[in-house]
């Protein structure tokens, strides 16, 4: 009856341990024969349900651990597969970053050559200009010199304004003290009588911006010859200015003369 409950209790063991238990209990009955006692085989039947029962449980805990490393794995194909995914778009902005870099350096290149055009552009330009302002001055200066024949006697015709010794190209200390101004056509005279001061410009074009200059002068050299503004003719000679400005020059109180007059 106790081997038949035994036997019962091995089917529910697992194939891989009813074989030595088996031999354990045969064993057994060889060594002790009939001394052996029913609880002896109650108890050896219990510990074989527990080794059964661990069996189990040790079987289901590795089922569990085997889901786990399935779904461990499954993380790992779908962390591979991103990091194949970033690993193609870093590919993918590193050649977008070397045609970009590539595109700068043409830019730069280009920026370079552009600079260098500029430089010599303006070099000609600077030399353009000075043989522009070396042309103009040499033209002022002949304007200036004719002026010098000329105007004492367009003043008297004009003005009545009688020359008293030369008319001539002077500086004056600016209102800074550290550089001089120079006044085109400076000189004395009289005018019914009283001592009036001549000041007069040569340009070969007139501007509302000169004349404003101009009277500027004209107040600075005004304080220094401590005289007033009443007593100062003030002269424009032009070979051209545009009849807006001509109006403005007339309003500040400038007797123009054309380059033609004189």
């Amino acid at each position: 009856m106790l081997r038949t409950e035994l036997l019962e209790a091995f089917e529910e063991l697992p194939p891989e341990l009813r074989g030595p238990l088996l031999k354990v209990v045969k064993a057994i009955e060889r060594t002790v024969g009939d001394s052996v006692k029913r609880e002896d085989f109650l108890e050896l039947k219990a510990v074989v349900a527990d080794l059964a029962q661990a069996q189990r449980k040790t079987e289901e805990k590795l089922r569990e651990l085997a889901e786990a490393q399935r779904r461990t794995e499954e993380r790992l194909d779908q962390l591979a597969q991103r990091v194949d995914q970033l690993t193609q778009r870093v590919d993918q902005l590193t050649q977008r970053l070397d045609q970009l870099t590539q595109r700068v350096d043409q830019l730069a290149e280009a920026q370079r050559k552009t600079e260098k055009a500029l430089e010599k552009l303006a070099e000609s330009h600077a030399e353009t200009r000075g043989r522009l302002e070396s042309m103009s001055d040499a033209v002022g200066y002949e304007l200036e010199n004719r002026s010098f024949r000329a105007l004492p006697a367009l003043l008297k015709r004009d003005l009545g304004v009688e020359v008293e010794g030369r008319l001539l190209r002077r500086y004056v200390p600016g209102p800074d003290g550290r550089r001089y101004i120079q006044v085109n056509i400076y000189g004395w005279g009289r005018k019914e009588g009283e001592k009036v001061l001549i000041l007069g410009e040569a340009k070969t074009s007139l501007s509302k911006r000169e004349v404003n200059k101009f009277m500027r002068h004209v107040k600075l050299v005004s304080s220094l010859e401590g005289i007033d503004e009443g007593h100062i003719i003030i002269v424009g000679v032009v070979h051209t200015v545009t009849p807006d400005v001509e109006e403005y020059a007339r309003d500040k109180g400038i007797k123009l003369y054309w380059s033609y007059d004189i």
